[in-house]
């Protein structure tokens, strides 16, 4: 006989219950709409107006196929990215794989902590080596003080402000059936700025070093909740796990890809209608954000205090996930013991990755790099460098030798190789107008 429910144990919500399956898929959504991201989608809006609007929608399913996979390799495997590569396959290919999320990554925290400073002119009157010095320290430091969990907690409610820009295309006067169609049917132009742009979106929403953070971040997730895994012995997953897992993922790729949709909405309809069609500094992006806040007597400054706490608090995020990245794939590559979870006196060497990432990130922005360049010149860079990445990816995605019956299905290894496809034709398709006279 059932005994009947005790009603001194309250139940959750559906939406407490909803809330607590988002973990590593909702950060690694955040993280993706970092500062090179936002300015690449601001290029893009502004350059090329409803041009390339169409990538939101059509990212959405190649993005969760890579993603899920990669979670997916991480839960099964109780490994990472770079564990898994370098238990099947050659070591030439783990350390070409190792070294380009090295490069990507070290490149992408330089151009997000120059973002990050200066945006912070914006609002504050100090130098920016002093306000780049302190995001460098805020950014390496407190993930180890606080636990990169508790941080992130903190963090991910400053990406609240992302919200002014669905926010501003609300209130301003759109062209909605001009946007459905630029968003549903693809337009490309066979030119160098366009296939150099579009490679950066692809590059700042499909990156490297989202592969390697969820992975292992799903292992941390078993870790905490003692999950059996391949390594221990478990013939399979759990269902739950898993079908949280996709919960996750396509809850933080889909608020992402919404996020990319609404910044290059705006930027095309308050700036490239209005013959603004090159952003060079923070201020100019800021700008798209001035609609919403015309009724405030300074309007402009309102716009770039909105921007700025978005851009500091996404940066904040992004910078220990791109050096945390870096750290996985290094540490699980060489041997060393590794993981946020572990205190700085249990993983030395990988907080020292993480510390030595930042600061050579730092140290890039004093050889006279402009900082809104550097951001759209990392994407470009990612968006290059995912091609050989998300191969590995799809290899791994189809092995039952090392996933079994948790193997990607057809519609999983579809969307890998439709990703590897199109990234690729779009890295080819950069190189051969580089080359080619224009």
């Amino acid at each position: 006989m059932t005994e009947p429910p005790d009603p001194t144990v309250k139940r959750r919500s559906p939406v407490v219950r909803f809330l607590s399956l988002l973990g590593p898929g909702l950060v690694t959504g955040a993280a993706d709409d970092d500062p090179s991201g936002i300015a690449t989608y601001s290029q893009t809006g502004a350059q090329f107006g409803f041009g390339q609007l169409w990538t939101a929608l059509w990212q959405i399913p190649l993005l969760l196929a890579v993603q899920e996979a990669c979670a997916r390799i991480g839960s099964v495997t109780g490994k990472g990215l770079a564990g898994v590569i370098k238990e099947h396959y050659s070591r030439k290919a783990l350390v070409v794989v190792v070294m380009l999320v090295l490069i990507a990554n070290t490149i992408n925290i330089g151009a997000d902590i120059g973002a990050v400073a200066a945006a912070g002119q914006l609002v504050v009157n100090a130098p920016f080596p002093v306000l780049a010095a302190l995001t460098a320290l805020l950014a390496g430091a407190l993930p180890v003080v606080l636990r990169y969990r508790r941080y992130a907690q903190y963090l991910k409610w400053l990406s609240v402000t992302l919200l002014a820009y669905p926010a501003t295309a609300l209130i301003v006067k759109e062209p909605w059936g001009q946007i459905l169609y630029a968003s549903l049917v693809p337009h490309v132009e066979f030119s160098f700025a366009f296939l150099f742009i579009i490679t950066g979106v692809f590059g700042t929403t499909i990156s490297p070093y989202m592969f390697f953070w969820q992975a292992s971040q799903e292992v941390e997730e078993e870790v905490d909740a003692r999950v059996p895994t391949a390594r221990d012995g478990a013939p399979t997953m759990p269902v739950n796990f898993i079908r949280n897992m996709r919960i996750d993922t396509t809850v933080g790729m889909v608020a992402a890809e919404v996020a990319q949709w609404f910044i290059i909405m705006t930027t095309a309809t308050v700036l490239f209608s209005h013959g603004v069609v090159t952003i060079a500094t923070a201020a100019d992006a800021a700008k798209a954000l001035e609609p919403l806040v015309s009724s405030f007597p300074d309007s402009g400054q309102v716009a770039k205090d909105l921007f700025a706490v978005g851009v500091v608090g996404l940066g904040l995020l992004a910078i220990p996930v791109l050096a945390g990245s870096s750290s996985y794939a290094l540490c699980e590559a060489m041997g060393w013991r590794q993981g946020l979870s572990k205190t700085f006196g249990e993983a030395k060497l990988f907080y020292g990755v993480m510390v030595l990432s930042i600061t050579v990130g730092l140290l890039l922005n004093f050889i006279g790099v402009d900082p809104i360049k550097a951001l759209v010149f990392t994407a470009v860079f990612n968006g290059v460098a995912a091609v050989p990445l998300i191969f590995m990816i799809g290899l791994v995605n189809g092995d039952a030798k090392i996933l079994g019956a948790q193997r990607g299905r057809w519609v999983s290894q579809t969307g890998v190789w439709a990703a590897f496809a199109v990234m690729g034709t779009a890295a080819a398709g950069l190189l051969y107008t580089t080359i080619m006279p224009h």
